[in-house]
């Protein structure tokens, strides 16, 4: 058991209302676990969108999926925020394994030097730490997005695949309307579409491949159109009364993410859509990565107590520092938060009882209207109420019966 989630008390959601019957299991739990009323009944005020994906596996124990869906609406922007590190991620890893069949000696630890040929980038320059957790290269920058969500660590691999590339990649995985289009750093449009020169060397110094800088001739637009948000927002230090324009900000739907984490963590489990070509090593490292708290990781430069155990795994644990991790559950996941925007998407394994399900859901928590004021109530409503959500769902697959039991770390 968890010790406190958020503004709970702790323990696992209870149900009440057992006889209301809903058109999916989604429905009816959201409508009968006390502590998600408040949310669940103002969807709208909330943007709240669920996507919960039962998990059933066959006498082979081949997975078979089944989704439910509430206000799921891909034309409803959220800020993505952070949840973009997850195709950055994957994407890095296809495109390495590309530039391999030209460089051999490329791996995920050479050492990544960056360089600086236009406005608003800044370079990394070359480097040969002797502890290599401290190289920059493309396998320690993903651990970072994925164990903490480091943003530098997103800038350089967004600068390494380049906007043309990475959009090229993203339509023909299935995914054309989604749209990453900036750093996170204040560059503009412009500044945007262009990246850096990149070039790997040998920790002797020694050039391995090269790669120019390069712009996105092409320039991409919003599928939605213009998108505003709130009543108004600060800038500058001043507050500017009129809706925040999100319309070149980057954009990806919770169905998108919730497919990508799928295919990474399920491969060839959607029908008519191509993986990403990642080897069954880059899968690995991926599953590791998306499931390790910064702790266990072994990773040394998150070895410090600030990154607590349930560091990232909003849905179950919310963002408390004292919570422990369940024995035998793990949570796989990325997550978002910003502009009062809240969001996971994670597969969920439970050792103990076999459980295994998925869930993803965004909601916005920004009661003043107001955006970059700080005054966004992720602490009062948002962390608590995905880690009531991830609880209750948890609760929920552990009672549910079940043919076939795969328990992680069996052979399927």
């Amino acid at each position: 058991m968890i010790t406190m989630i958020g503004g709970s008390s702790g323990h696992l959601s209870s149900f009440t209302n057992p006889t209301v019957e809903y058109a999916n299991p989604l429905d009816s739990l959201l409508h009968s676990t006390p502590a998600l009323i408040p949310v669940v009944q103002h969807p709208d005020k909330y943007e709240l969108q669920v996507i919960y994906t039962r998990i059933d596996r066959d006498a082979e124990l081949k997975p078979h999926f089944t989704q439910y869906s509430y206000h799921l609406n891909d034309r409803a922007y959220f800020n993505p925020a952070s949840l973009v590190k997850l195709p950055v991620a994957v994407l890095s890893l296809q495109k390495l394994n590309k530039l391999r069949q030209q460089a051999p000696v490329l791996s995920r630890q050479t050492i990544m030097v960056t360089g600086a040929a236009g406005r608003c980038q800044t370079s990394v320059p070359f480097a040969a730490p002797a502890d290599s957790d401290r190289v920059a290269s493309i396998g320690n920058y993903i651990k970072r997005m994925l164990l903490v969500s480091d943003n530098q660590a997103y800038n350089r691999l967004y600068e390494f695949l380049g906007q043309q590339y990475l959009h090229q990649e993203l339509g023909r995985l299935g995914y054309p309307s989604a749209r990453i289009t900036r750093r996170f750093a204040p560059c503009d449009t412009a500044a945007n579409r262009c990246t850096n020169p990149i070039t790997f060397h040998s920790a002797t110094g020694q050039a391995l491949y090269q790669q120019p800088a390069a712009c996105n001739p092409q320039r991409l637009t919003n599928p939605l159109g213009r998108v505003t948000k709130g009543r108004g927002y600060y800038a500058g230090g001043k507050l500017i009364e009129r809706p925040y324009d999100f319309t070149t900000a980057n954009y990806l739907p919770l169905q998108a993410t919730t497919d990508l984490l799928r295919t990474v963590l399920f491969p060839g489990s959607i029908h008519g859509r191509p993986d990403p070509a990642l080897t069954t090593t880059d899968r690995a490292f991926l599953r590791y990565y998306l499931g390790a708290t910064p702790a266990e990781s072994g990773f040394r430069p998150f070895s410090s107590p600030s990154y607590f155990p349930s560091y990232k795994k909003y849905l179950y644990y919310g963002r408390h520092r004292q919570a422990q991790p369940e024995p035998g559950l793990r949570i796989y996941n990325i997550v978002g938060m910003s502009h009062g925007y809240l969001a996971d998407c994670a597969y969920f394994t439970d050792q103990k009882s076999g459980a295994e399900f998925m869930l993803s859901a965004v909601l916005y928590v920004n009661t003043d209207g107001i955006l970059n004021d700080g005054q966004y109530e992720y602490a009062s409503i948002g962390l608590p109420f995905l880690a009531e959500l991830g609880q209750a769902f948890y609760q929920l697959e552990r009672r549910r019966p079940r043919q076939n039991r795969f328990i992680e770390g069996t052979a399927p």
